[in-house]
């Protein structure tokens, strides 16, 4: 998936516009939450994410999806990594 189509199904998925983030090598961030929906499409370099019920490595190409106060962790591989992220705060009941 190129960076356009991710924005792309990102904007008809009801997320706000991709930023582009990156973070240091071999760097990590705690156990956290987002109060926002968060998807992303790993641009370079590979970040590892773990949830209360999983662990995984995403890579170049790959996307990764959080729910809203889901909370998580992750560690930045040993080139860093830079993604594309789409935001979306959740609607009031």
């Amino acid at each position: 998936m190129t960076p356009e189509q991710f924005a792309d199904e990102l904007a008809r998925e009801g997320f706000e516009p991709a930023v582009t983030v990156t973070r240091e090598a071999g760097g990590m961030l705690g156990d956290h939450t987002h109060p926002f929906e968060a998807k992303a499409l790993i641009l370079s370099g590979d970040i590892r994410i773990a949830t209360a019920t999983s662990e995984r490595v995403y890579q170049a190409g790959d996307v990764f999806h959080l729910a809203a106060e889901e909370p998580h962790s992750e560690f930045y591989g040993m080139l860093g990594v830079q993604y594309l992220v789409g935001r979306k705060t959740p609607t009031a009941a």
